[in-house]
């Protein structure tokens, strides 16, 4: 039987059966509820049960902790109502409500800066407002809905938006965008989606790390950053890291970010010792220990940091600042989870 769910935060009642979750049924109504892997190892959709009860499916620690969920905090999408419920979302004066809209688009290219990634144009039927760090549901025909960050910042009017698609497997979705897809390609998306976006009100210091394919949020958010004439010269750092020396890509578009705004840094972290490097190497997180404690911890005085890539290095990362001063609150992360992790949930 369905349960009353109450969303305080939005002023809207949903029913939710027993084996659906809340954020489920949310977005299905259209309702712009904050998330970002939907699969409990984000943290974004973190919300107060203020009345009511739930069952929570499985979830990562670094999404919710134990102290959390004692404190009557849930995942609306790992939470299956019990009863009527009243739910509060944690933090929304933080949320950007661009609505959520389903448009159609066509591919306008198609580039393979690395062996494995693709980086897609697309232009879109309509405009898509949305804020640097968020992401999108892309459908491509003939196979199921992906989500995939906006690797362009955003502007009035916006039709055109890229994505970058890591090959992952010789089969299924990233496999077809890396070997198949063409101009001309019909697609569809829905968005924006994510939690972890620019908060583009402030002009204190930006700390951002990149696994990978996490560079394309990250990549606008510092786009959309350095933009901002009020904050010009603000500090702005960069880990981009990687396996091999084959993997990077925009490096060029880096070095021409960090000449334009002094104060911009990035650094590129090898992971793979065994390749002879004359960059840094070994573990991301190590050498953003290493950084952040020659910097100081006045160095994070109204700092954010933003986070992507695969959830073990952002949940390891996220870490590393707390350790070094930075609240969680202060600490916004873009774990990217594959159709595999979530299988394995």
């Amino acid at each position: 039987m369905p349960y009353s769910i109450q969303l305080l935060t939005f002023d809207e009642e949903i029913e939710v059966a027993e084996d659906e979750t809340i954020l489920e049924i949310a977005l299905e109504e259209n309702i712009a509820y904050p998330f970002g892997c939907a699969s409990g190892n984000c943290g974004a959709c973190k919300s107060r049960l203020v009345s009511g009860d739930v069952h929570m499916r499985d979830y990562s620690p670094f999404a919710l902790t134990d102290d959390e969920r004692a404190r009557g905090l849930v995942l609306a999408c790992r939470a299956e109502p019990r009863s009527d419920c009243e739910l509060a979302v944690l933090n929304y004066d933080d949320a950007v409500a661009h609505p959520l809209k389903r448009v159609v688009g066509e591919v306008t290219s198609v580039e393979k800066p690395t062996h494995d990634i693709a980086i897609v144009r697309i232009e879109l039927s309509e405009p898509v407002a949305y804020t640097a760090g968020q992401f999108a549901s892309v459908v491509f025909p003939g196979f199921p809905a992906r989500d995939y960050s906006f690797a362009t910042p955003p502007y009035e009017g916006q039709t055109e938006v890229e994505f970058h698609v890591r090959r992952m497997n010789d089969e299924g979705v990233s496999a077809f965008v890396f070997d198949r897809l063409e101009p001309g390609e019909a697609v569809a998306i829905q968005g924006p989606l994510g939690f972890a976006f620019l908060r583009e009100r402030e002009t204190g210091p930006i700390f951002a790390v990149a696994g990978g394919t996490g560079l394309a949020p990250v990549r606008a958010i510092l786009k959309s950053a350095l933009a901002n004439p009020e904050a010009r010269g603000r500090p702005i750092r960069l880990w981009f890291g990687v396996r091999r020396e084959r993997d990077i890509y925009l490096e060029q578009e880096l070095q021409a970010l960090a000449s334009e705004h002094p104060g911009f840094r990035f650094k590129i972290v090898l992971s793979d010792k065994e390749e002879y490097t004359a960059r840094r190497s070994g573990l991301i997180t190590e050498v953003l220990t290493t950084d952040l404690a020659a910097l100081g911890e006045e160095a994070l005085d109204g700092a954010r940091a933003y986070l992507a890539g695969r959830p073990e290095m952002v949940a390891a990362t996220e870490k590393v600042f707390r350790r070094a001063g930075l609240a969680r609150a202060r600490v916004h992360a873009d774990a990217f989870v594959t159709e595999a992790d979530k299988a394995g949930r």
